[in-house]
């Protein structure tokens, strides 16, 4: 009788059902035993895939770049392996042909993002759930639900198996673990030794100290948003500013959180098309414009008129301590356009952290193969996609991470 391998992966969600993916179908292709169970703490597996991109589901990116991601070197590395294990074809790349290739088709948005034809992110999980159903052979498929993993117990010997302790006490046994719990990782799930990065939410909103970014709450801003530290530029992001009550939000602002720390500064651009250099040209020749036209002097308020929405006038006005109907002269119009230019709040920490997108940190990648994603000091336990440290940028990075090293994991479990 063949034997059958037990492979147990721990979290139903994006990393996890692509972990399983790949080794039900290495487990096919040669024609082995496999027993795949995964093992999700909730009611059903891949919920997180759902909630993704605003039940959209940004599943990758058409120009995906290693060098944006968190512990950059490994990546490379890694997605170099998966390209070769599940060569792109015609596709952007093997995350979109593995999907293509199971009949998912996909459209292109700005910046390369990749989004299932139909837009919902339910078709990404359809496609994930046909790929569980072995197609013949002795693989097997289930998935345990609201079954938490408290702790994961290496072999005592060479060619033993691993122990998975269970928050009800109960033990399940397998000869190799896949580790794809996301940010809910604890770092007490695995035995002393693995160096682990404590965790902390990024792709967020930022909360910050300025009271009158209150006033601002729903406004929406075409800008360039730059995070300062001791006044020099440590990342800048173009698209859509949304300011909140607590602070800044929108892709931006999620981007620039990835680098943030309390007491950095947030320097938005409301006019991103004058360079710096300009701004008091820029200025100038529109007061001159404006007086023209009106037959005369200007008030203040009048000069902001049909550039920003007027609560954000207000709070410019309020913040320089100019009232708005006094005469606008060359200073003070250019006094305005600097403040548009250069709109300050400083990082006080992360801003509505319960929806952040990913969370940074996690087991370290220095103890594991980019390869395989397998343990340099312990054969046949793997941890894949947020339960490493690793992050990306909005844009479909951190999705094509979770299902490229879920596929490489779980297809070296097989092998």
């Amino acid at each position: 009788m063949m034997p059958m391998k037990r492979i147990a992966i721990i979290g139903g969600g994006a990393a996890g059902l692509a972990a399983a993916a790949g080794a039900l179908d290495a487990a096919r292709k040669a024609a082995l035993g496999a027993s795949v169970r995964v093992f999700e703490a909730g009611e059903r597996i891949g919920r997180p895939v759902l909630a993704t991109g605003n039940g959209r589901c940004n599943f990758t990116n058409a120009s995906i770049d290693a060098s944006l991601y968190r512990n950059a070197g490994f990546v490379a590395e890694a997605l170099e392996a998966f390209e070769r294990a599940y060569p792109a074809g015609v596709h952007p790349n093997g995350v979109a042909a593995f999907f293509a290739q199971r009949g998912m088709l996909y459209r292109e948005e700005g910046e390369g993002r990749l989004y299932p034809l139909a837009n919902k992110a339910s078709v990404v999980l359809d496609v994930l759930r046909g790929a569980l159903q072995p197609e013949g052979g002795a693989a097997s498929f289930e998935a345990c639900l609201e079954a938490r993993v408290a702790a994961v117990d290496v072999p005592a010997a060479p060619g033993g198996h691993f122990t998975l302790r269970m928050s009800d006490g109960v033990l399940e046994r397998a000869d190799a673990v896949v580790v794809a719990c996301g940010g809910k990782v604890a770092q007490g799930m695995l035995p002393d030794g693995f160096a682990f990065e404590p965790q902390r939410p990024v792709l967020c909103a930022l909360a910050t100290e300025s009271t009158d970014v209150r006033e601002l709450d729903n406004i929406r801003a075409k800008a360039t948003v730059s995070l300062l530290r001791d006044e020099r530029i440590v990342a800048s992001e173009a698209g859509e500013a949304m300011f909140r009550k607590y602070g800044l939000s929108g892709i931006c602002t999620f981007n620039l959180s990835r680098h943030a720390r309390p007491g950095d500064e947030l320097s938005v651009d409301f006019l991103p098309f004058v360079a710096g250099a300009e701004a008091r040209s820029f200025a100038e020749g529109r007061l001159r414009q404006l007086q023209k036209v009106g037959g005369g002097a200007l008030d203040c308020t009048g000069f902001l008129r049909g550039m920003v929405l007027p609560r954000v006038a207000d709070v410019v006005l309020k913040r320089l301590r100019i009232d708005g109907g006094r005469t606008a002269d060359a200073d003070r119009a250019m006094r305005l356009v600097a403040e548009l230019k250069d709109f300050r709040a400083r990082v006080e920490g992360p801003g509505d952290a319960e929806h952040a997108q990913v969370r940074r940190g996690g087991f370290c990648v220095e103890d594991f193969r980019p390869e395989t994603l397998e343990s340099k000091a312990q054969g046949g336990l793997h941890v894949v996609g947020e339960a490493l440290d690793v992050d990306g940028p909005c844009g479909g990075y951190n999705l094509h991470w979770a299902f490229a090293s879920g596929l490489m994991a779980g297809r070296a479990c097989v092998s």
